[in-house]
């Protein structure tokens, strides 16, 4: 919990648990004295509307005080009501809380969460400052911050194969310094510079492309590496390289990746477990012992809030359950987070789901990206308004960018930041921004909302309707205008006189700024990345069934192709189909951990973003993957070496099955490891799949079953003990063929070898000692653990291949468009076919632009109801409806020249009527009836005229905007269309 918990991580230097049993106390620095704190009033806890002289609780709480402090921290009171109206006190263990005990704590504490969240901050904030306790305040700094990037232009930019190689040649003769960089210098950032103060709000603003992301990466200490920054930035007078400011600091991304197999508890209990819970169980050591000494008694149900958000390392925590509420995510707190392959939460949702990823964590900076996009105004006004009680009351330094906020939800802020091409437009208090602009000679509308009109007043084509000043010609005032004149404005004078005061490092609280890498001990990031892992291959446990399945049909199908009747032991003919069922049994074998390589790619994202805000380190998210795949390898090389080893016929021993059974098994291993290691080198779908293939070929190549190793070009042997199939092959050839049955005297005096099978073995230049099987074993288990090791280590040091957002703008395209708007196709029209009857053509006159004919339709839909399958998790809640019903008895029509606007708060059935409508939806049950003019609708006519403009924004990433819509018109065109028409634009 974030907000509400960052201002209860208050610690000098940490000491151990054991040194705090032992009353070891530190220097705590009191806003005021204890004597002031004592002889304050005795009811500052009356708003929780206890009897304070209950005569069991007193008891009660008295046991508790008397535990030594290692478990008096353990120990809280949960205030029950039984159904005849008497209020119990239930003794309670705070690590050991159970969900009857959670809801009733939270039900106390936030019953109405828009009523009782800011008097539950009170709360907290009174009983740390009733013993004189400071809250640490961080004080955000940036002094002249400039971002720039370097990109190609035009064409050049595209991802084509002459371009990538170009690249690829340029920046190897640039490190040489043969040749200078063709890219162009952008500036994203140029020479901001401000102060984020603690207990204030602000909100950051500016158009699309003004660089309020980068900003906000800046200040986070994650830009990208490719981008090269200058400036300084501070957190109370400390640069950013004296301590951790990914963990000092939280930054909630605009984008929303999640684990869709997760419910929205899981993932926030998961983040939070990771994230830890900071310095809050060292401030309650030093509260608690404040507090017995004063004898001042806490409020119980702030004293076991407080307890059992201080314990790190579990798996479900309050601080969740808390979020949870805040946010509104109670209605869809068991239900998946979902994904494109999984139903689950809504847009919106899933937005604050990310907002609540960070806010569990115990960060006191809080930098959130567009936190509103997909969410209704009324949510976005909740949230806001409880993260400003969690400013004020707590002391957080909070920035969130909007885009378009309502006038309410902007009227929350104290603070303004606008940002235009990269510069400070305006930076301070909310309530002078309009008196800046009037400075300037530009006046906001009474009906306008200020933040509309702060978006567009730096716009060329908007300003000029807001100048005010009609005694003056108007000019158009640009950015860089606006940056001096806010220079010379008193708002920005004194920004720049706070600015040249340097912060004071003397008042910095010893716990404001963190410095350990991660949240919690090294062995409880271990379990809880192992927990997950258990619980994704649980709810992944189709894809597992399915490939156990697969390799029992391909056993099958062995074992009747090589069935022992028809293999003949000790002849050279039968030999060689051994050796076939063999090379069979290991291309199966390998080939079945193929699955491996588009899973990893699947969950690559999300590492990526939860390594850079260090959740954990690579290690703790492959080490757990590993282990877990192990049983995995066991069962399906049990399965396949049980179903096909004696109906084969391969050698009876039992000493040689289980010697088998090992080959396969740890053939199994390095496979699965050998395709994890591709999936993290490749890290994209396509590059994964090309490598794979390519290492796939060159390992069964150079295996020693296709080609002999006699037949290896010297050259090309080195390929051929590398190949970790070569150990493979070899130790279930020597397994088989070094076996008694074998041992026949060879009759041929042209080969060099005394036994059929060591015959067999030569001619395909396998090894015929047999501890070479040893060796091969031996092999097999280092290229695992090898593989294990550069898969770890790719993840700790690749990153996710960039995107296509550094491709400038063509400066000349507007004159292109120009010129091919003044040609003489452009005046014309385009011929368009209809097929529902006669054709129709029609040519556009000049002065009233193109017209597409078609022919009108309305769409009416009547009692329409969809059900879904009611999810296992809500299940397992105690649901006993076999159907969740998303839809309820919806009915409506859309007219032809009428734009019907669909409106609902967030989770309200938007997007799933939407689809029910379009037809989008392949799984659950649909009621009720949909007319197309009056007509039943039928799905393949009904996708030819109409068009469905989804909220998931996916496109092809290696095409052009221009590429996208034409190839889009193509494919709505009639075929009888001429491609010289179809090239009209």
């Amino acid at each position: 919990m974030a907000a509400v918990m960052a201002g209860d991580d208050i610690a000098g230097t940490l000491s151990s648990r054991r040194s705090l049993a032992s009353g070891s106390r530190r220097s705590w620095v009191g806003s005021t004295s204890f004597r002031e704190a004592w002889n304050a009033p005795t009811n500052v806890f009356s708003q929780s509307g206890r009897a304070g002289n209950d005569d069991e609780e007193q008891l009660r709480w008295a046991a508790i005080e008397r535990l030594p402090t290692f478990d008096r921290l353990k120990k809280g009171m949960i205030r029950q009501i039984l159904d005849n109206g008497k209020v119990v006190h239930d003794e309670v263990d705070v690590t050991k809380l159970g969900m009857r005990e959670k809801k009733l704590l939270m039900e106390n504490i936030l019953k109405v969460v828009e009523e009782d969240n800011e008097n539950f901050l009170k709360r907290l904030r009174e009983r740390t400052d009733r013993v004189g306790i400071n809250i640490p305040k961080i004080e955000v700094r940036y002094e002249h911050l400039s971002v720039q990037g370097f990109i190609y232009d035009g064409s050049r930019a595209l991802p084509s194969l002459p371009n990538a190689f170009l690249t690829t040649v340029e920046s190897a003769l640039g490190l040489l310094r043969l040749v200078p960089s063709k890219k162009r210098k952008i500036q994203i950032l140029n020479g901001v510079s401000g102060i984020i103060k603690p207990s204030r709000m602000t909100l950051l603003l500016g158009p699309p492309g003004a660089g309020k992301t980068t900003f906000l990466l800046a200040l986070a200490g994650k830009l990208d590496k490719d981008l090269e920054a200058s400036g300084k930035i501070t957190y109370c007078g400390h640069e950013l390289n004296e301590f951790i400011p990914q963990k000092t600091c939280a930054y909630i991304s605009q984008h929303d990746l999640h684990q869709g197999e997760m419910t929205v508890r899981e993932t926030l209990d998961f983040s939070g477990r990771c994230l830890g819970v900071g310095t809050r169980y060292e401030l309650l050591a030093e509260l608690s012992r404040r507090e017995k000494e004063a004898g001042i008694k806490p409020d119980p149900e702030i004293d076991a809030f407080m307890k059992a958000t201080a314990v790190a390392g579990r798996e479900t925590s309050l601080v969740t359950d808390y979020v949870i509420k805040i946010l509104g995510l109670d209605i869809c707190a068991d239900i998946i987070v979902g994904d494109m392959m999984r139903r689950g939460v809504s847009g919106g949702q899933k937005k604050r789901v990310t907002t609540g990823e960070m806010l569990v964590g115990p960060a006191k900076v809080l930098l959130m990206d567009e936190i509103s996009t997909g969410l209704d105004s009324s949510t976005t006004f909740q949230i806001c308004k409880y993260m400003k009680q969690m400013v004020h009351i707590m002391d957080v330094t909070m920035i969130i960018s909007l885009l378009q906020p309502a006038p309410e939800t902007y009227d929350l802020f104290d603070e303004v930041i606008l940002l235009s091409e990269g510069q400070t437009v305006y930076h301070g208090p909310r309530e002078n921004v309009l008196e800046f602009f009037e400075y300037m000679g530009f006046k906001c509308p009474e009906r306008k909302g200020v933040a509309d009109f702060l978006q567009e007043v730096t716009s060329e084509k908007d300003q000029e309707q807001y100048w005010f000043k009609k005694n003056q010609p108007y000019r158009f005032v640009s950015v860089s205008d606006f940056v001096r004149g806010f220079g010379s404005f008193h708002i920005g004078q004194q920004l720049a006189s706070d600015l040249s005061v340097p912060y004071d490092k003397s008042r910095v609280h010893p716990a404001a700024l963190v410095t350990e890498k991660y949240g919690i001990s090294n062995w409880e990031l271990f379990k809880a990345c192992f927990a997950r892992e258990w619980l994704l291959i649980k709810r992944n446990s189709f894809l597992y069934i399915f490939k156990t399945t697969q390799i029992t049909i391909m056993s099958i199908i062995a074992l009747t192709v090589f069935f022992r009747t028809k293999m003949h032991p000790g002849t050279l003919l039968g030999g060689g189909k051994y050796l076939g069922a063999l090379f069979f049994s290991l291309m199966n074998v390998m080939f079945n951990g193929t699955a491996e390589l588009s899973l990893t790619v699947l969950r690559l994202p999300v590492f990526y973003k939860q390594r850079d805000h260090f959740f954990y380190p690579a290690w703790a998210f492959g080490l757990p993957i590993w282990l877990l795949r192990i049983p995995l390898s066991f069962l399906e090389s049990a399965i396949w070496i049980i179903l096909t080893y004696y109906t084969i016929g391969f050698a009876p021993a039992a000493s040689r099955f289980f010697r088998q059974f090992l080959a396969f098994f740890c053939i199994h291993q390095m496979a699965l490891s050998l395709f994890r290691l591709i999936a993290s080198i490749g890290r994209v779908d396509v590059v994964a799949q090309t490598l794979g293939t390519f290492s796939m070929l060159m390992v069964f190549v150079l295996g020693g079953f296709i080609v002999a190793r006699d037949d290896i070009e010297p050259w090309m042997i080195w390929g051929y003990y590398c190949s970790p199939m070569m150990y493979g092959q070899n130790a279930i050839v020597l397994n088989e063929f070094l076996d008694n049955r074998w041992d026949i005297p060879n009759q041929d005096p042209n080969i060099d070898a005394p036994t059929i099978g060591k015959v067999i073995l030569k001619s395909r230049g396998f090894f015929t000692d047999a501890y070479w099987y040893w060796i091969s074993i031996a092999a097999l288990v280092a290229f695992s653990i090898l593989f294990n090791i550069l898969f770890i280590g790719a993840l700790t040091y690749l990153n996710p291949f960039g995107d296509s957002k550094s491709i400038a703008v063509d400066e000349n395209g507007d004159e292109k468009n120009k010129k091919r708007a003044s040609s003489p196709n452009g005046a014309e029209g385009i011929q368009m076919a209809t097929t529902n009857s006669s054709e129709v053509n029609r040519v556009a006159e000049p002065n009233r632009g193109m017209i597409l004919p078609f022919q009108p339709l309305s769409l009416a839909f009547n009692h329409v109801n969809y059900y879904v399958d009611m999810p296992a998790e809500m299940k397992t809640q105690g649901v006993q409806e076999n159907r969740l019903q998303l839809l309820r008895d919806v009915s409506g029509a859309f007219r032809p020249g009428v734009l019907t606007a669909l409106v609902g708060v967030s989770g309200a059935g938007k997007t799933t009527l939407m689809d029910v409508l379009a037809g989008r939806k392949t799984t659950g049950y649909i009621e009720g009836s949909i007319n197309i003019s009056g007509y039943p609708k039928k799905q393949p006519t009904f996708a030819r005229v109409s068009g469905y403009c989804e909220q998931n924004d996916i496109h092809s990433p290696h095409v052009t905007v221009y590429e996208s819509i034409i190839y889009s018109a193509w494919l709505r065109l009639s075929s009888n269309i001429d491609k010289k028409t179809q090239m009209v634009c």
